[in-house]
């Protein structure tokens, strides 16, 4: 099985390109990986919930998996989204994932009628039955309809080593984080949700973030900053960029905003989300620009640009 550590961090899950006619742009695939490189990531998460995967077919899943893995090139570890509502086109998404060369996958519960452990239980332990890959189990209710306590993650990650990894997404998530931590030493637990809440996560023992954001390295100077021991340092940083890492992650409006930032940074060559999904609104747009005036990242904003020298202070 891969290396489980490796997934502490900051993992960057990114949006999957489209042109404007709402057809996949895989040739802004390898500029999304190199973008998110400069960043300092500790990897990259494809076909997550806001890489719009449930809106993919099979033949398009794979192109952008075989696109981002072959972009990564070995430097920057790749997990994939395998999630589906049946067992065993998860488990061949997940198959599929190791043969490309993933890290790892990100699995969520299928959404059912009744969701009770025993169907949790049977659904994880099929996934990590037919691979040999670390599993992100993700705890994401407001998308998959189904709360999975904290006992039952723990006993999963006992029963199933490779799921000892939880993206922990169900609000309000410190406590819960904070149970999870508490319960096993060997678990690693990562936050989510834009990052809106990493400061009180990370106070509560988890082991970094696994989310989007328009400016990743944000995240990833606050996070090093705690593990290196600047947990004051990393807490002013964090605040002085909450508003935007708030504003981005609006319910409905966090994948537009997000796929705007990477457009206007040279990540992708379009912001298009696909239907039935639509952009921001201008009205959106025009409070985005004034935070970004806000905080003073309205000048770094160049096609191409990632710039270390914003998180100096």
């Amino acid at each position: 099985m891969g290396d489980i550590t490796a997934l502490r961090g900051v993992w960057n899950i990114v949006p999957t390109p489209f042109l404007p006619d709402g057809t996949l742009d895989t040739a802004s695939i390898p500029r999304l990986v190199d973008f998110v490189r400069a960043t300092g990531v500790d990897g990259l998460t494809i076909l997550g919930v806001l890489g719009e995967a449930g809106r993919l077919g099979d033949a398009e899943r794979s192109a952008v998996l075989h696109a981002a893995i072959e972009a990564a090139d070995g430097s920057l570890p790749v997990c994939a989204g395998v999630s589906h509502a049946a067992t065993d086109r998860a488990v061949a998404f997940a198959r599929e994932a190791q043969a490309a060369g993933a890290h790892s996958v990100m699995l969520a519960p299928p959404p059912l009628a009744r969701p009770t452990d025993a169907a949790l239980r049977r659904h994880y332990l099929a996934v990590a039955g037919a691979v040999d890959l670390p599993i992100v189990v993700q705890d994401h209710p407001a998308s998959s309809g189904v709360v999975m306590s904290v006992e039952f993650l723990l006993s999963l990650a006992v029963e199933a080593p490779a799921c000892r990894v939880v993206k922990l997404e169900e609000e309000p998530t410190p406590p819960k984080a904070g149970r999870l931590v508490a319960g096993s030493s060997e678990l690693l637990v990562l936050g989510g949700l834009g990052g809106e809440m990493l400061i009180e996560e990370l106070g509560r023992g988890t082991h970094g973030t696994m989310t989007g954001f328009g400016f990743p390295e944000v995240l990833v100077a606050v996070v090093r900053r705690w593990f290196a021991g600047d947990r004051a340092g990393a807490a002013r940083l964090f605040d002085r960029y909450a508003t935007l890492i708030r504003f981005e992650n609006q319910a409905l409006l966090n994948l537009p905003i997000r796929k705007h930032l990477y457009q206007r940074r040279g990540a992708i060559a379009h912001a298009t989300v696909r239907a039935p999904g639509v952009p921001a609104d201008p009205a959106t747009l025009d409070d985005l620009e004034a935070i970004l005036r806000r905080v003073g990242l309205d000048r770094h904003l160049a096609a191409g640009s990632v710039l270390p020298e914003l998180l100096a202070g």
